[in-house]
């Protein structure tokens, strides 16, 4: 359930099928960078991006000129600050995660374990926002990550209460990568646990992501379907026993309820 770092470079794929138009492929470009977990030369981006060495340069030194990418005096690139601004005001005018704050600080002070948000975006989840586990052995997770949703307790919510139709979209742009000796290597695999978690209300990360780390998650959606999330609470598993995880289900299940309702209200049409 905990976010990784991002893999070697691979690229993501939301940066894969970001666009074919001019813009989608320029933020394609910036999102390699950005998700890489070291930076990259010119080379790296170009044998990743597929895109003509010409274009590609002119596409960095775009984004360069404009802040949003900086090049470093070894020729690597690196995010810029003015993505910083960017996440910033995006952090601070998030409606949902407002909404959401609350029953986020409710759930953690009834389990003391530390508690996500995120929200479903195409094959992956984006964690917004948390708070922090009052154990000594905290877990370092980071807002703004992307966790894929096969392997993850947030993803497994999020896809249990998708219409069939989105649910086939998704499914049939997964790339199934092990993690652990857990994690689900194939579609049948993971439509079977999926299938409980949807009769169950909430589904579970059995150290599918990271070894030793687990969680219980539950789905958030508003009336329709525009927004699908999740909240979760998650733990070391030395600390949290799946029968623990049993007994959390049902706060963790109520808080998404709750939130569900309250976007109904406060964030539904017309407010």
């Amino acid at each position: 359930m905990m976010e990784r770092d991002q893999p070697d470079i691979s690229l993501s794929a939301s940066a894969h099928n970001s666009g074919t138009g001019t813009l989608g492929k320029v933020l394609s470009v910036l999102e390699t960078v950005v998700t890489a977990d070291r930076p990259l030369r010119f080379s790296d981006i170009l044998a990743l991006s597929g895109q003509p060495r010409g274009t590609l340069h002119r596409q960095l030194s775009h984004l360069v000129e404009e802040g949003l990418l900086t090049q470093g005096r070894d020729l690597c690139y690196e995010p810029g600050l003015r993505l910083l601004k960017f996440a910033y005001r995006s952090w601070s005018k998030n409606q949902f995660r407002a909404v959401a704050a609350p029953h986020l600080r409710r759930l953690h002070e009834e389990t003391g374990e530390t508690v996500h948000l995120g929200v479903l975006r195409g094959t992956e989840i984006i964690y917004v926002d948390k708070v922090e586990s009052r154990q000594t052995v905290r877990m370092q997770s980071q807002i703004g990550n992307a966790s894929p949703v096969y392997c993850t307790g947030l993803g497994k919510a999020a896809l249990s209460v998708l219409p069939v139709p989105r649910l086939d979209d998704v499914l049939g742009k997964l790339e199934f990568h092990r993690f652990t000796a857990n994690t689900h290597l194939s579609v049948a695999s993971l439509v079977r646990d999926l299938d409980e978690a949807r009769l169950r209300g909430y589904a579970f990360d059995r150290e599918e992501h990271e070894a030793e780390i687990r969680c219980v998650a539950a789905p958030i959606h508003d009336a329709a379907f525009d927004l699908v999330a999740g909240i979760s609470v998650t733990g070391p598993a030395y600390r949290v026993t799946m029968e623990q995880l049993e007994i959390w289900a049902s706060p963790v299940r109520q808080a998404a309820m709750a939130i569900s309702e309250d976007v109904d209200v406060r964030l539904g049409p017309g407010r």
